[in-house]
């Protein structure tokens, strides 16, 4: 006779209708330590489940993969999906479990191509601090307190954290897939870094001597590796990092074109208005004023002749 698969919601309790709980939180030792820190093979239908080993390891199958993994480390479950683990028993982390249909569902709106992580059983190593991987723990933090209270709005504010969450883990995912050539992955981690530091400091109007020093590389190799892996110069980069940042302000800010240009390190409204109109064909104002008709459209109105 063939030995079916449990089915639970959370291990150990018995399976819920999707509906009846939107998401929970726990820590690695709330669910495993009773179990003497070994969960046998079971599989979820409604519920997606996150893992963030910060200490110790874990033996995890997921579906037909095996594999071994030391923290700090994630493990995505995704509903469907058979598993088990078993743990080191000094292993700690957040654990959260949350109907998948309605994260899939805000995930198509806001980030279509953000389905395909939550659909996809992970394992993910994580290696290094990253600005991806320093933002995980207050996302989990910020989704326990919001599971403590109940409160008008709390699957709405649940939702919301978990679907950003669930942001951090495709990039940091998406930056941990592998290569054929080791080179490439130095060649990626160096754009990460170009990309942190530009982050940090566009609003400075940095030179791009000044990056390549803080990379440890000459402003040629900054250029040409850009161009490699990004497809453009190092100076488009930070342009493009500029006025981002100088459209988004525009659109959602009050902010006057003289305090705009001040804020991102120009030396007067003048210069910052003409370096706008060469990378988008508009001026500052035009562009705002174009940018909320468009916004303010009714949905029906949008892209009409």
């Amino acid at each position: 006779m063939a030995r079916s698969i449990p089915n639970y919601a959370l291990y150990g309790d018995q399976a819920e209708p999707a509906w009846s709980n939107s998401f929970n939180f726990e820590w690695i030792p709330q669910r495993s330590a009773p179990y003497n820190w070994e969960i046998q093979p079971h599989v979820h239908d409604a519920f997606i489940q996150l893992l963030y080993l910060t200490e110790g390891g874990v033996d995890v199958q997921l579906d037909n993969m095996r594999q071994t993994v030391s923290a700090p480390c994630l493990l995505l479950v995704p509903a469907g999906t058979v598993h088990s683990f078993r743990f080191e028993r000094d292993t700690n982390g957040p654990v959260i479990t949350a109907t998948q249909k309605p994260l899939e569902s805000l995930a198509a709106v806001v980030m279509p191509e953000l389905v395909a992580t939550i659909r996809t059983p992970a394992v993910i190593a994580l290696d290094g601090a990253t600005r991806y991987t320093e933002a995980l723990m207050p996302l989990f933090l910020a989704v326990e307190q919001e599971s403590r209270i109940h409160a008008r709005g709390q699957v709405a504010v649940g939702m919301s954290l978990l679907t950003a969450l669930l942001v951090q883990v495709s990039r940091i995912h998406v930056s941990h897939q592998p290569t054929t050539a080791p080179i490439h992955s130095r060649k990626a981690a160096q754009i990460e870094r170009f990309r942190a530091l530009l982050d940090a400091r566009f609003r400075t109007r940095c030179s791009v001597e000044s990056y390549a020093d803080e990379l440890g590389v000459t402003p040629g190799q900054l250029t040409r590796l850009c161009r490699e892996v990004l497809g453009m110069s190092s100076l488009d980069v930070i342009n493009a990092r500029v006025m981002h940042e100088a459209q988004r302000d525009l659109v959602y800010s009050t902010i006057t074109i003289q305090q705009l240009a001040a804020a991102l390190g120009f030396e007067d409204e003048a210069y910052f208005s003409r370096f706008f109109r060469k990378h988008s064909g508009q001026t500052p104002k035009e562009f705002r004023r174009l940018a909320l008709q468009q916004v303010a459209a009714p949905a029906d109105a949008v892209g009409a002749p």
